[in-house]
This record gives C-alpha cells, structure tokens and sequence, in this order.
C-alpha cells in the first residue's frame, strides 16, 4: 500500500507538471525542431538593440513587453538589464539605432485604477510592475513573465496581424484592470491624434496617429475582443471622461473586469486602414479562444521558415546563433496591409485590394548589403512583393524608399539603397513585376536632387564644403549607379548603360594619391584640411558612421579599380593587413555605431561587412578564410550581448548566416558570393520546386579554417565564388577544409570574380 500510495503521489505530481506547463505555455512538442534552437534573448543586452516578444514571420505586428525608455539602449522598447515594465505594446523594431513605434500599450494590473504608467524608480506609482528573468519565458511563438508587484501571469502569442494576450489574475478579489494606454509611445514616437470607443460589452477600439522618427503621419487602428464582458473608463490623459468614445490627443482606456475573474484572454486586431478592417483580421485570423492552438500554428510557421536551411554540427552554440540569426533576420520587413489586402499607401491614400502584398520597415542601408540577396535565396516567394512594394512608394512619392517606416520615410542615413536591391532581383531573373517600370524608378531616383545627386550630375563628385558625409554619400551612389548600369545592359539601354557605367566610376574623384585615402574634396577642387584617416566625428565630417580608413574599401563594384587606385595587389593586401590591426583612437566624438572593432574594422557597423572577403579578390583566399572564421567565433556570442553592433533589421545576423554557410556577396546586386570558410559541417538549402543545394565540408574541425580544394556537383572547381544561378539551379559544394592555407586556391586571374569589371 505504501509502494502503491507512494506511486500514486508521483503520478500526480507529473500530472501537476504537465498542467503546469500547459498554463504556462511552456510547449516544446519537438526538442529537436529548428525552433528549438532560437534564442530570442540574443541582442537584448548590449547594442543589440533586438526585439523581444511574439511575431509571425514577416508579420505585420511585433507584440512584446515593453520597459520605460533609458536612452539608445532601449530602441526595440526592451533591454535584458532593466527590471520594469510598463505594459506590452503591439509595434516594435528589430535592432534598430533609432527609437519609434511602441504603439498600442496594454498592461494588466491589480488594485486601484492607476492612470500613469509610474516611474523606474517607482513602478507601483503607476500601472508598471518589476519583472524578473526568472519568471519570464521566450522562445518562438511564445512569451511570458509574472508581474512581481501584482502577481498577474501575461502570455503573448500573436498571428501576422493579431496580437492574442492571456492575462492570469490571483484568486483574491480586487481591482483586477488593464490600462489601455494610446497616449505614450516609444522613444521619438509621440501621439498627434487618439480615438477609444466601447462598442459592446466585449470590444474596444480605436486608432492612434503619431509622428517620431519618421515626420509623416503613421496611422494603426486597432480592434480588441474580450473572452469576457468589461466595463470601461475613459481617460484624457489622467481626466476621466464620461461616456463611451473619446477622440483626444493622448487617450487611454481603463478596462475592468469582475472580482472573481481569474482568466482573461483578448485578441488585439490592428490594421493600417481601418477599425473595421481590423476586426476582420481577427475573423480571418483568430476565429476562436484557443491559446495554444495559436502558439503551436505560429511556432510551426517558424519552423517552416527555419527549415529552409538545415545544418549539422557539433557546435551547439553556433547553431543557436545561427538560427537566431534567421529569425532576426525574417522578422522584416513587415506586413503593411490587411488579410483582404487593403493598405495605406506612402501618400496616406488606403489602396484596396492590392493584387500584391505591401511591406514596409526597410532599413536599406543595412539591410542592402546581405539581407535582401539573402532574401533572394531562402525568401524568392516574397522578392517580388518587397520590389512591388517598393515601386508603389515611388509611384506615391516620387522617389525610392531609403528608410521606410510605416508608410513613411525616415530618410536616415545616405545614399538610395533599395536602388541595388530591386536591380538585384532584376538580375536575378524574379520576373513577376514590371522591368520597365522598375527601371524607370531606379533611373529617375539616381538623377534626383537627393542628398547631393545634383552635384554628382553636374560636378561628378560632392563637394565637401556644401554637403556633409560627401564621401560616404559618393561611394554609395557610385554604387547603385553601378547597379542601374547592370540593369540598362540587360534591357539592352545601351545609352544609359554607358551614361550610369561612367558614374559608377566617379568614386575615383574622392581618392587622394597622397594619402591613399578617399577623402573630402572642396567645390573649388582642394582637399579638405586636417585630415586624419583615424578620427571621426559623427554626422561632423565626410565619412557616415565611420573614418577614412573604414570608408576605404567601400568600392564592391569595382574592386579592380581600387586595386589599381592603391597600387597593385600587393600593396592593396598590404593596406589591408593594416587595417586590422592598427589601433589608433578614433576621437571623442565618434559614432557609438562603430563597434566590433580588430583594428580600424569595425564589424559592429555596415560599411566593412564586405571588407574580409577583398583579400579573394587579391588572390588571397586563405586570408579571407582566418578573417571570416575569426569573426564568426568572436563578434557573435550565444548570450544578451551576443551582437557586437545594432542588429539593423537583420543585417548583422544575415552576414553570420552566410558567413556560416560558407559564402557572402560582396557586390550585393548581380548574384556573385565570394567563397569564405564553411563553419558546419553541412548544410541543406530547400530551393523551389524540390530543388536543394548542399554544402559539404571535409575533414571540418575547428583548426581546418583553409579551403584545400572545391568540387561543384562532384566536379573540380578553382573558382573563389560560386554564382546565385549555380546555387539556385541545386547541387553539391564540396569543401575539403585543412589547417595549413592552401595559397594556389582561387589565384588564376580567368577566375577572379573583379576581373569582369567594365568601369574604365
């Protein structure tokens, strides 16, 4: 008996774990799923500045908890160090170095109606409550945390365009409330116009207008279904208001539930055109209550994602890096229209039933350089709909995106980047959009007034002395109009070939024999004074985010030419060499961006991501090969501050995934990845039509960094790169990796990729 009462207790405790676990969402039906290795708390800590919380792949909401702002830090609206929250907004970014969004603040608490959201220092003078680590959970589809000062259990899950929120409230009796707050947002963001009304005892609604970071109006509407009735309290502010709707400029919603309730569950609907558009992404999305149900369809829309690449290793910690970084790098851009496919367009005009899916978030100075070829490959079904969207901008607008943020442009940082990106789909050969309408969009963005394309088109270089960051700005531009001059070739624009071709060349102006550095030159053609290849002083001087030494390789397109502009091969591998290890101070004044420094590299900023691999293209591999696996193993860890700069939409982690696999695409439009040093052992790229592409390595311990030998589909290959179409057609790369360089790899000059430059 006592055996049997003894097996008994054990039986029921388990049971009592399981439910447990089953309250507190903790499902995990597959250790051993792609998800499983996600570790969403990777760039929260640090300059990582990544988001934390629920969202579908690609989804138009971004649901998570959200801390009172601190400074930089706190861009996604959470940072692994702070210890308060305010509430759970619906808008967040991911890894960006500017603070928007936060909209549509919801947070649970106990007690008496709190009408502010209270202080850092005093969280319980408001609705905000500590948290712990210890009871918060993460993980893909999923998040949770105990309020410690009001004991209320908060579950997210979210679907593309619905946030599903279950709140559990202690079993004592009292104040049980949820403060809906449409007055405060993050960081620059701030309320022009609000609207809350009550529309039956199970729904509130409402919209929310506001500015910040980017000047034009952003617009989210919202709808929230009830599991349960509630009543209402209308704020202005902290004034209570009478009635059932309120329109103000910062309104909030005090929504309390029955003393006995312990569980409450509301589905948050949102929409970029509509009230009624937003409930109807709830019918469409979330017809029913069943909370686990959503976690376990959002978590397998991951897995679906994830399983596009599928790698083997023995090093876990480079796996949960890696498919981190793949989930960093699919939470953009965003759904920017309803399931009927209306949406609000760049103009603020709503656009109904779009025969294309809208996007928006568009870091493209980041996100230009390898997460959008990235894209090409794991995301072709959605290339299209990112051009499309695009293209709909300038047809709004009358210009390319260059920072899109909610149908808005932001206009931060330089150049016109999404100029390369929608060349590259054109080169590519996505072919579902309008050739001829993309061009026109390229050519007519590239001969703009923009941020000193005047000068370009009427003096060939930016004169230093009346545009800031001109020789960043230059080197950009010389780039996208390098990439309009691959597009004129392929439409057979023979005149606008030549004409972008000679402009893609006009990078020269900007270089000083006498220093060796690209520099600023004045309007009268003298060099700026005091130059210092080391020092730099942020938005103060010709370089973006970055020094002369940093911006002297920002040539991709033509790497032969600055080859040649630095002397030879050897002295280019010379200059090189130093980059990495000189370590100069760069002042007082520098940009905080310029991070995950081995010398003047800075990995931590954009700029450099393609520098380590311009050693293949001086016919040096080997040296690509020690760099890249150095960075690998070094600039990114499996911990909060596991991102050595801002993840910027993506971009950091989409160089650590191609950097794994084995290649990167130096010049970001056309197709051409440069080989680098293979970190797993292998890995299966899922391609349309059951097509793969695997990536073998041989004999791959840590200490074999050198590529030996290659073979394509089981042929010898001496090339350094392989092309997007070689990849896309399916096969087998085969790596035979050592620890001793093998220098006679990729040296044959009628296989270097910079050999088939046509700048003159």
């Amino acid at each position: 008996m006592k055996n049997n009462s003894l097996i008994m207790k054990n039986f029921l405790s388990i049971c009592l774990a399981v439910a447990f676990l089953a309250l507190s969402g903790c499902r995990d039906k597959n250790a051993t799923s792609l998800t499983h290795w996600v570790d969403p708390y990777i760039g929260t800590g640090g300059h990582g500045h990544t988001f934390l919380g629920v969202a579908a792949p690609f989804g138009a909401l971004q649901l998570g908890p959200t801390n009172i702002n601190k400074g930089w830090d706190w861009c996604s609206g959470y940072h692994y160090s702070d210890s308060v929250l305010i509430g759970f907004s619906h808008l967040h970014l991911n890894g960006t170095g500017c603070c928007d969004s936060g909209d549509l603040l919801f947070m649970p608490y106990t007690g008496e109606m709190k009408k502010i959201a209270g202080t850092q220092e005093n969280p319980t003078s408001g609705y905000g409550s500590h948290y712990s680590h210890d009871r918060e959970k993460a993980r893909v589809g999923y998040y949770s945390v105990m309020l410690d000062d009001s004991d209320v259990l908060v579950e997210l899950t979210a679907t593309e365009r619905v946030g599903y929120h279950r709140y559990t409230f202690p079993k004592e009796p009292g104040g049980k409330q949820l403060m809906i707050d449409l007055k405060n947002g993050y960081g620059d963001d701030r309320t022009l116009e609000s609207f809350i009304e009550q529309t039956d005892e199970y729904t509130v609604s409402g919209y929310r207008f506001s500015t910040g970071w980017s000047k034009g109006v952003q617009q989210i509407y919202f709808t929230a279904k009830f599991s349960l009735p509630v009543s209402v309290i209308l704020l202005n502010d902290t004034a209570e208001v009478s009635g059932k709707s309120l329109k103000a400029q910062g309104v909030k919603a005090n929504v309390r539930f029955a003393d006995d309730v312990e569980d409450v569950q509301v589905k948050v609907g949102i929409s970029t055109v509509s009230i009624e558009n937003a409930a109807q992404n709830i019918v469409s999305e979330i017809p029913e209550w069943n909370f686990e149900q959503v976690v376990a369809q959002t978590t397998d829309a991951w897995e679906k994602e994830l399983s596009k690449v599928v790698v083997e290793t023995n090093d876990t910690v480079a796996k949960r890096i890696f498919y981190t970084g793949m989930y960093h790098a699919f939470l953009q851009p965003v759904l920017f229209n309803d399931v009927n496919n209306d949406y609000r367009g760049a103009d603020r005009q709503v656009y109904s039933n779009a025969p294309f899916k809208n996007y928006t978030v568009f870091s493209l100075w980041d996100t230009y350089r390898a997460a959008h070829p990235l894209y090409t490959i794991l995301q072709p079904e959605r290339v299209s709909d990112f051009v499309k969207s695009m293209l709909a901008i300038f047809d709004q607008k009358g210009c390319l995106p260059v920072w899109h943020l909610y149908g808005s442009d932001t206009y931060e940082m330089i150049g016109i980047q999404s100029v390369p990106v929608i060349a590259d789909a054109i080169l590519k050969g996505y072919n579902t959009f309008n050739y001829e309408q993309a061009y026109n969009a390229m050519k007519q963005s590239m001969l703009s007034d923009y941020k000193g394309l005047n000068f370009v088109r009427e003096n060939e270089y930016i004169p230093a002395d009346k545009e800031g960051e001109s020789v960043a700005k230059g080197l950009e531009y010389a780039l996208a109009d390098w990439s309009v001059a691959q597009v004129a070739k392929k439409l057979g624009k023979e005149d606008d070939y030549r004409l972008f071709m000679e402009r893609a060349g006009y990078y020269r102006h900007y270089w000083d024999p006498s220093v060796r550095f690209f520099r600023g030159k004045n309007a009268d053609g003298s060099w700026r004074e005091g130059f210092n290849p080391f020092r730099s002083e942020h938005r103060a001087d010709d370089y973006c985010e970055g020094n002369a030494w940093q911006y002297a390789w920002l040539v991709p397109h033509d790497v032969e030419g600055l080859i040649k502009l630095m002397g030879g091969e050897e002295a280019f591998v010379q200059k090189l060499d130093s980059l990495f290890v000189l370590n100069e101070s760069m002042g007082e004044k520098a940009s905080g961006d310029i991070s995950g420094l081995i010398g003047q590299y800075a990995h931590g900023n954009e700029p450099g991501h393609h520098i380590t691999y311009l050693y293949t293209l001086a016919g040096q591999q080997w040296k690509t090969a020690e760099k890249v696996r150095y960075i690998l193993k070094n600039m990114y860890s499996d911990q909060p501050d596991g991102l050595q700069g801002n993840e910027d939409c993506g971009q950091m982690s989409s160089w650590y995934i191609f950097s794994a696999l084995g290649f990167y695409p130096v010049v970001p439009a056309g197709g051409d990845y440069i080989l680098g040093s293979p970190l797993f052992d292998k890995a299966e790229i899922s391609l349309p039509e059951g097509k793969s592409f695997k990536i073998i390595a041989l004999n791959n311990v840590p200490a074999n960094k050198y590529i030996q030998s290659v073979k394509l589909n089981g042929k010898p290959y001496e090339k350094a790169w392989i092309s997007h179409e070689d990849i896309m057609q399916g096969g087998v790369l085969e790596l035979t990796m050592g620890n001793v360089p093998e220098k006679s790899f990729g040296v044959k000059k009628q296989e270097l990729l910079y050999t088939k430059s046509e700048i003159q």
